[in-house]
Formats: structure tokens, C-alpha cells, sequence
């Protein structure tokens, strides 16, 4: 369905029972809904109802030309339009990515409207800013953003057909969407200006969590290190639990599904 909000239109993906509870899926980069397919069957089965929302700079009608526009808290304020939309006063939050920035923010500073949190990949942001502080090595793993910073970020993913973006996503079940899309006007661009707005100013008062919270971490990750993984944990209060993944990289919702729907049923109580 389309929803219109902010003055912009987003695509959400909805499904599963009309009263089951409500499960808000947000995406990273530089992937869409369809991150989520291998697992909404799960949780649609489990009688939840799943809104996955191709965020700003993916969804066509929700891409405005200025970076200042993909601020990390325009993606929290149309996040909660949507959840307005959709009539959720609270809803389960499940990020991937750049998705898991914005349910850390969410959980943070709008416990009201989160039910439970499941971040995947990316930690809570302050554990990630003591890790790139403290561990060389949690930097280097940063360098990436830097060239998707840069104004020739476009022409470097997409030269020779994408070749960059599908070294980027070879692992991945639907790649080749994630490719062709982008050749969508503005659709790369809007997702790199997310990285192109951020700064840590707007992480660095990210307060403590709250709300019952699982983090899901892969050991073959090659964007966050242990060190902020471990250190999430210093930055929840609520009923926690850390799940590490073995042998699997940065892309879990594709690469471990069943795993991961185990780890959000679980964190859910369903």
C-alpha cells in the first residue's frame, strides 16, 4: 500500500492477520523490503501483522533532492508517521542496517511506541562510537563510508552495469533487483545521502534502551567488530539478549532467516 506522509508517499509491504500484533520492518543499504521475504512467512504464521516500509530515498514518491532531507531523524519521525498510519500506537521494531540505527533511535526516544526492538547487524550507536574511538581496527571497517560520502559515489556503484554493487551483494537472493533499482532515478542517490547527512552529533545522545531489545551480531561480519557488539550491552536496560551468529556475514536476513525468526519470535514471545 502507499502512504502518504510528511508530504512524501512511502511504499509499505503489508501482511500477515488484520488484528495480530504489529511488526514494523526497516531496511538498510543498499537493499528494500525485500530484505525481509525469506522472513515475514514466519511471522505472518505466527499471527503477526508485517508492515516492511521502503524507507526515504527507496520508496519513488519519498525522495527529496536535499541531503539534508535523509537527517537520521527524518527516518525516525516517517517511521512513526507510518506506524500513525497504520493505526499502531506501539508496534515490534525489526531493523537491518541502517534500519537498526533508526530502531535504536526509536527504542531510545519513543519507548512509548515500541513494544520490543530487534536490531540486526548494527549496534546501539554509542557502543559503535567507543568501538571506532578505541579499536583501530573497528575503523578501517568504516573506511567504505567514506566513498559512499564522496559526490562520485554514484558513478564508482554503478560503472560497467553495477559491477561494484554486485560485488557488494553476491551473496544475496535478490541482487539483481537490489541492482536494477537502482538505476532508478534518485533511488542511489537518496540512499547514499543518508550517509552524507549523518554525523556523530546526531548519534552521540542516543540514551539507554529501555524496551526488551535483541541484538543479532555475525561473526563474519565485515562492518562491526566484537568490540561494539559486546559493548550494546552497556547501553540497554530492558530485558536483553545478544545473539551471535556463526559463519554468517553482514546480509543475516537473507543469509539466516530461519535463525533470525527465530531470534525475533523469541524476542516477540510468540
Amino acid at each position: 500500500m502507499e502512504i502518504k506522509a510528511r508530504g512524501l508517499t512511502f511504499d509499505v509491504y503489508e501482511g500477515g492477520p488484520e488484528d495480530g500484533d504489529p511488526v514494523l520492518l526497516l531496511h538498510g543499504f543498499p537493499q528494500d523490503h525485500r530484505e525481509f521475504d525469506l522472513l515475514v512467512p514466519r511471522l505472518q504464521a505466527a499471527g503477526l501483522r508485517t508492515y516492511a516500509m521502503d524507507q526515504r530515498g527507496y520508496s519513488p514518491g519519498a525522495r527529496p533532492a536535499e541531503v539534508s532531507a535523509y537527517r537520521i531523524s527524518e527516518m525516525v519521525a516517517d517511521a512513526l508517521a507510518v506506524l500513525d498510519a497504520v493505526g499502531a500506537d506501539r508496534a515490534h521494531v525489526v531493523g537491518h542496517d541502517w534500519g537498526a540505527n533508526i530502531g535504536w533511535l526509536l527504542a531510545a526516544r519513543h519507548p512509548d511506541r515500541v513494544r520490543t526492538l530487534t536490531a540486526i547487524s548494527v549496534p546501539h550507536p554509542r557502543a559503535l562510537m567507543l568501538a571506532l574511538r578505541v579499536r583501530p581496527s573497528q575503523k578501517a571497517r568504516f573506511a567504505y563510508t567514506q566513498v559512499f560520502r564522496s559526490p562520485i559515489a554514484e558513478r564508482l556503484l554503478l560503472a560497467r552495469n553495477g559491477t561494484m554493487l554486485r560485488w557488494m551483494l553476491r551473496p544475496l537472493h535478490h541482487a539483481e533487483q537490489y541492482v536494477e533499482a537502482m538505476h532508478e532515478p534518485g533511488r542511489l542517490t537518496g540512499g547514499l545521502n543518508w550517509y552524507r547527512a549523518i554525523s556523530a552529533d546526531q548519534l552521540a545522545t542516543t540514551g539507554v534502551v529501555k524496551v526488551p531489545t535483541t541484538y543479532v551480531w555475525s561473526d563474519r561480519d565485515g562492518v562491526v567488530g566484537l568490540t561494539a557488539a559486546l559493548r550494546t550491552a552497556d547501553w540497554v536496560e530492558g530485558d536483553y539478549q545478544l545473539v551471535a551468529m556463526k559463519g554468517v556475514s553482514h546480509w543475516v536476513p537473507e543469509q539466516a532467516p530461519r535463525e533470525l525468526a527465530d531470534a525475533v519470535l523469541a524476542r516477540i514471545g510468540v
